[in-house]
C-alpha cells in the first residue's frame, strides 16, 4: 500500500518524464527543420524525382488495364512512348520553338520597357525594378550616348575588365545551363529508379516504420501514392488541354509565337492559381505589341481558359483526387514560395496533398476511436 509521499513521488517522476519527452520532441523537431532549410534543395530534387516516379508508375498501371504485359515492359512502353512524343515535338517544330522564344523574348522585353516608361509618366517610382538591361538593349532607350573615340586604342586596364566581364557572364551562364542540365537528368534517373521498382521502395519505407505502428504506415503509404497518382494523371490531362486551347486561340488571333506560349501555359498549369496568373501575364504582354485589340482578345481567351481549367476540367478530373480550399492552397503556395523560392512554388500541392491525407486519415482514426468509445 502506497502513502501519500509515494504518490507525490510518483507524480514528480511522471511530470519529469513528460518534460524530458517533450524537450527532447522539440530539440528533434528544430533539428529536423534545420535540416530541411539547409538541404531544401536536394529534398525538393529528391521529391520531384518521386513526383516522376509516381507518375510513370500511373501512366504504366493505366497501360496494364488495356494490355496484360508486366510491369518492366509497360514501363518501357511508356517511356519510348514519352520519348517518342518529345523527339517528335523537337524535330518538327524545333526550328519554330526556337525562332519564336527568340521572337517572345523580345516583344516581352520591349513591352516591360513600354511599361515602366508609362508609370514614370504618370508619377509611378519604378526605381525598385531592375530594368536596366532591357534599357540598354531598347531601341527607344533616350540615354545619351556619346561615341567612342577611334584614333586611340583601349588601355590595358579597359581590356582586362572587358575580359574579365566577359569571362564571369560566361562563366555564369555555364555554371547555369550546367545545374539545369544535371538537375533534369538528376529527376530522370530518380524518377526511372522509382518507377522501376516501386514495391523495393515502398517496402523499404514500410521498414522504417516501428513494427506496432507498420499497419497504420502501410495505409497511409498506400493512400497518399493513390492520390498523388490520381492527381497527377489529372494534372497532365489538364496541362495537355490548356496548351492546346492556349496555341489554338492565340493561332486564330493571329498572335505571333502561339505555339510558345502555348507551351508555357501548359507547363504553367501544373502550379495551381500562381501559375495561371503568370501564364495569363505572359499572354497578354507578348499580344501587347500586336495591337490593343490582340491584347484585349488575348486576355479574354486566358479568362476563358481560366475558367475551362477551374470549372470544368479541375471538379470533373480532380474531384476524387484532391479538395482542398483554394484559399488555404494560395496561402500555402506563397509561404513554400517565399521560403524556398520555385521548388516550393512549384510542389506546395503534391506537399500539401500528402499533409492532407496524413491528417483526414487521423481524424478518421479519432472519429472512430470516439465512436467506439460512446
Amino acid at each position: 500500500m502506497t502513502g501519500p509521499a509515494d504518490d507525490r513521488l510518483l507524480a514528480r517522476n511522471d511530470l519529469a518524464w513528460a518534460i524530458s519527452v517533450g524537450g527532447i520532441g522539440v530539440v528533434l523537431f528544430a533539428a529536423f527543420l534545420l535540416f530541411a532549410w539547409t538541404f531544401a534543395a536536394a529534398l525538393f530534387l529528391i521529391f520531384a524525382g518521386v513526383l516522376l516516379g509516381v507518375a510513370l508508375t500511373a501512366m504504366a498501371n493505366m497501360l496494364g488495364r488495356v494490355v496484360k504485359l508486366p510491369h518492366s515492359l509497360r514501363l518501357t512502353i511508356v517511356g519510348l512512348m514519352l520519348a517518342g512524343m518529345l523527339s517528335g515535338i523537337l524535330f518538327l517544330g524545333g526550328a519554330t520553338i526556337a525562332q519564336q522564344t527568340t521572337v517572345l523574348t523580345d516583344t516581352i522585353k520591349s513591352q516591360l520597357v513600354d511599361v515602366k516608361a508609362f508609370l514614370e509618366r504618370n508619377g509611378v517610382d519604378t526605381s525598385f525594378f531592375d530594368f536596366g538591361s532591357l534599357n540598354a538593349n531598347s531601341p527607344d532607350s533616350s540615354a545619351p550616348t556619346t561615341p567612342a573615340p577611334t584614333h586611340s586604342l583601349p588601355s590595358a586596364g579597359t581590356i582586362a575588365s572587358s575580359g574579365g566581364a566577359i569571362f564571369s557572364q560566361s562563366l555564369k551562364l555555364i555554371l547555369g545551363t550546367v545545374s539545369a542540365v544535371g538537375n533534369f537528368f538528376i529527376v530522370l534517373f530518380l524518377g526511372l529508379a522509382f518507377a522501376v521498382q516501386p514495391s523495393v521502395y515502398r517496402n523499404g519505407l514500410l521498414f522504417m516504420a516501428p513494427a506496432k505502428h507498420r499497419a497504420r504506415a502501410t495505409i497511409i503509404i498506400d493512400r497518399i501514392g493513390w492520390t498523388l497518382e490520381r492527381w497527377l494523371i489529372a494534372q497532365i490531362i489538364t496541362m495537355v488541354a490548356v496548351f492546346l486551347v492556349t496555341w489554338v486561340g492565340l493561332a486564330i488571333i493571329g498572335i505571333p509565337s502561339s505555339f510558345i506560349l502555348g507551351i508555357q501555359a501548359g507547363l504553367l498549369a501544373f502550379i495551381p492559381t500562381v501559375g495561371a496568373i503568370l501564364g495569363g501575364l505572359i499572354v497578354v504582354l507578348a499580344s501587347l505589341a500586336s495591337g490593343w485589340v490582340a491584347a484585349l482578345s488575348a486576355f479574354i481567351l486566358f479568362l476563358g481558359v481560366h475558367a475551362l481549367e477551374s470549372y470544368v476540367l479541375t471538379p470533373i478530373i480532380q474531384r476524387q483526387a484532391l479538395d482542398i480550399p483554394p484559399a488555404t492552397l494560395f496561402a500555402f503556395q506563397i509561404l513554400l514560395g517565399v521560403v524556398f523560392g520555385i521548388w516550393g512554388l512549384a510542389l506546395a500541392l503534391p506537399l500539401m496533398a500528402i499533409a492532407k491525407v496524413m491528417i483526414d486519415h487521423f481524424k478518421a482514426e479519432d472519429a472512430t476511436r470516439e465512436t467506439t468509445v460512446a
